[in-house]
């Protein structure tokens, strides 16, 4: 759930420019007699904020949310533990790092460790599990503090940027959808729902959108890979033929020795494999280098997959054995006598 949109003058900003949702109203949504299929409710206000711990500093999304950020945004505990209800109650300095964040502030041992957010003090009391990167997004580079200490140390306001709403269940989604929906326009004084200020977007529907465009994605990558398999298929190919020209006595005596058409057009099919394994070897390495040393300059870890590399080598192979076929079989078809001739 995020606010509304603002207004100025003749231009309107997008979703979730406005600051019409409040901490109070998180509050009132998680009354079970007002919205009973809501199990959970975070709301979070989010800024990106600058972390020092010792002489490190870095960088990071700092979030502010409750105690039920764990089980709304599923997320665990690696190591220490997440702060409690009572802690936000007391706006207590204490927080919880990412994976990421805690490296980068050189913090092995971070729980127990202080860190300054702003140049405010915050007591490190748990590190999350990791959960890797989600498109450009690393979601282990965060530091999560309790809404009450962010809104008034940090933020210095009383509104939030989202609110997090977990249903009992899949199929009670769409009561809850509408129990908070009444209850928000009740909170904010608005009668038609047209004129809701506030924008409500279900899981469900994020992860279609994201699915579409990843699936997009995917068609978009095979085609270029496809492309550059058959430009690779066509050099390999020119290669052999220039190597059957070349190589036109030599065919001729082996055939005059005694060599058979299966045997030659083998010895090129074994040349044009060699080719591409060559081919795939260099490419894995490359691949394998940039994937050790782009997140040294980019925030998000790349991950090594063993089975995609070893396929990547054999589609190179393949490549080379497919588009090798016509040089070898033109090699296989040359008669030993015109070959001999040959200058």
């Amino acid at each position: 759930m995020t606010p509304g949109s603002t207004t100025t003058g003749l231009v309107r900003g997008g979703f979730g420019t406005a600051s019409t949702l409040t901490y109070a109203n998180a509050q009132a949504l998680s009354d079970k007699v007002d919205c009973p299929d809501i199990v959970g409710v975070a709301p979070q206000v989010d800024r990106s904020e600058t972390v020092d711990a010792g002489t490190e500093t870095w960088t990071t999304d700092v979030y502010g949310s409750t105690a039920a950020y764990l089980s709304v945004r599923d997320r665990s505990i690696a190591l220490g533990s997440f702060f409690t209800p009572q802690e936000v109650a007391d706006d207590d300095n204490v927080a919880v790092l990412g994976e990421t964040t805690a490296q980068e502030l050189g913090l092995f041992s971070p729980v127990g460790q202080t860190i300054d957010i702003a140049d405010v003090p915050f007591t490190v009391i748990g590190v999350f599990a990791s959960e890797g990167s989600s498109g450009s997004t690393n979601d282990d580079d965060l530091v999560v503090v309790p809404i009450t200490t962010a809104q008034e140390v940090l933020i210095g306001s009383s509104t939030v940027s989202t609110i997090y709403l977990e249903a009992a269940s899949s199929s009670a989604m769409g009561a809850a959808d509408e129990e908070a929906t009444d209850e928000l326009l009740s909170l904010h004084n608005i009668n038609d729902p047209a004129d809701a200020d506030f924008t409500i977007t279900s899981q469900s529907s994020i992860l279609s959108t994201e699915t579409s465009a990843n699936n997009t994605l995917t068609i978009l990558l095979g085609g270029i890979a496809a492309i550059s398999l058959i430009v690779g298929g066509i050099g390999v190919m020119n290669i052999m033929l220039v190597s059957v020209t070349e190589r036109i006595r030599e065919i001729g005596l082996r055939k005059a020795l005694g060599a058979t058409p299966a045997v030659i057009r083998r010895q090129f099919l074994v040349e044009a494999s060699a080719l591409g394994l060559a081919g795939g070897l260099l490419g894995a390495a490359l691949g394998v280098t940039g994937a050790v040393v782009l997140p040294d300059f980019i925030s998000n870890k790349i991950t090594i997959s063993p089975p995609a590399t070893v396929g990547a080598i054999v589609v190179a192979m393949a490549i080379g054995v497919i588009f090798g076929v016509y040089p070898a079989s033109r090699a296989a078809r040359l008669a030993p006598i015109e070959a001999l001739r040959s200058d």
